[in-house]
């Protein structure tokens, strides 16, 4: 199990993350860090021999109500995860978003974006996980993104807090035990209820045990989506989820 930490669209920040960590996931996007701005000599400087993670734009949905604007939304990311692609990117985070998401009828759409995007990252050699936002107006609930993984064949980010936030632990426990196998990817951070989110693993309210029991000895990777610069903070989030995931760090 690789640990990275999540570092926005920040190349200062990425270069400032702890050294002890396996990779870092850097945002990409037009309206933050477009990739094809990137210098390669400094982001590979800024890597310092840790492996590199992509965050596809989070403002954008994956859906539309019109075929032409679905067709350019997948161009859009078939564009992002070429240039991440030749960056030496290795997995890129897609968010489960909808222009509609209570629409039934709908989500034959969703599922169809989601292959094409999936797809687009297996030709540049990216693999696409998709991660759960449900507990956001436009985001695809945990329930009926299980379905389309499942149908899609799809790999998922599964952010254990934002889990947390739309349906508590029990939401957290009920998705890992029928679709953990499909988790490729995990972000970790700790939540409360009131709102307070991000913060470090073990000051709030996720019960980090149903994860393990759940995954088990978990093979895949780890980004701490912990908002905060401090080192030690970070370092000691990433000791306490190999701990519960089994894992020496």
């Amino acid at each position: 199990m690789d640990i990275g930490v999540t570092v926005g669209d920040d190349l200062d920040r990425l270069a400032g993350s702890p050294a002890a960590f396996d990779f870092v996931e850097l945002g990409v996007g037009a309206g933050s860090l477009p990739p094809e701005s990137i210098d390669p000599d400094r982001l590979e400087r800024a890597l310092a021999g840790r492996d590199l993670m992509v965050h596809l734009p989070y403002s954008q949905l994956l859906t539309s109500y019109a075929p032409e604007v679905n067709d350019a939304i997948v161009a859009y990311q078939r564009r992002l995860l070429e240039a991440t692609g030749d960056l030496g990117a290795e997995k890129a985070v897609l968010h489960a978003t909808s222009a509609d998401r209570d629409d039934v009828e709908f989500r034959e759409v969703a599922a169809d974006q989601l292959r094409r995007v999936a797809d687009a990252g297996r030709e540049a050699g990216v693999e696409v996980v998709v991660e759960n936002v449900g507990h956001q107006h436009r985001g695809i609930q945990l329930s009926v993104l299980g379905d389309i993984v499942r149908e899609t064949d799809a790999a998922v980010c599964f952010d254990v807090g934002h889990a947390y936030m739309e349906g508590g632990n029990k939401a957290i426990r009920r998705f890992l035990r029928s679709h953990g196998d499909r988790v490729s990817h995990l972000h970790c951070h700790d939540v409360r209820r009131r709102g307070d989110t991000h913060m470090p693993v073990g000051a709030g309210e996720v019960d980090y045990g149903s994860v393990s029991d759940a995954l088990g000895e978990f093979d895949g990777t780890v980004a701490l989506e912990v908002f905060t610069d401090d080192g030690a903070l970070l370092l000691d989030s990433a000791e306490r989820v190999a701990g519960h995931l089994g894992a020496e760090w």
